[in-house]
């Protein structure tokens, strides 16, 4: 009975200083990472807002519902292993911008990636992406894990490379 009250005590205390160490950290972040994808401008961009064709290429996707009628801004709704999340475009500059929000109410994360598509300056058949997140995290646990353990350059670094294998190479995107 003492060794299960300590491990309890232990467990407590911890969950309470992972909780703490979580409050103390900014509620909002800013992450951004870059790569050079092996295809030209136009085709990685047609590959960014082809959201339906997300599934085939982004490990992790299990469908895409875009919701958007034509002419009326494009929004979607992904789902994944933790489970449906909805997309809106708030800002579409073709070729090369592209701002999508998470618009689902009571999350406890949200925020924007802004995507920005150019040529590379040494090679017209490559294409430099740079993906910046702003975001927040309300619950101070979840704070704890997004800064500590998956960091918030994880999912940018998962797009990218799914990106560049979509293309037939690999990369590794540098943060910038």
């Amino acid at each position: 009975m003492k060794w299960a009250l300590i491990i309890l005590g232990s467990l407590f205390s911890l969950v309470a200083l992972i909780a703490l160490i979580g409050a103390m950290q900014p509620r909002d972040h800013v992450a951004t990472m870059t790569a050079t994808i092996a295809a030209p401008a136009d085709t990685v961009w047609a590959a960014l807002t082809d959201v339906a064709a997300y599934p085939t290429w982004r490990t992790g996707v299990k469908s895409v519902d875009v919701l958007s009628k034509a002419g009326a801004p494009l929004s979607w709704r992904e789902t994944t292993g933790q489970g449906p999340m909805t997309f809106s475009v708030e800002s579409f500059e073709p070729p090369r911008r592209m701002v999508a929000r998470i618009v689902d109410e009571g999350q406890p994360f949200g925020g924007a990636w802004e995507y920005v598509v150019s040529p590379d300056r040494t090679d017209a058949g490559k294409t430099r992406v740079t993906i910046t997140e702003r975001g927040w995290v309300s619950n101070p646990i979840f704070r704890f894990v997004s800064r500590f353990v998956m960091g918030h350059h994880g999912t940018l670094d998962t797009f990218l490379r799914a990106l560049s294998r979509k293309f037939g190479a690999e990369v590794v995107p540098a943060r910038a």
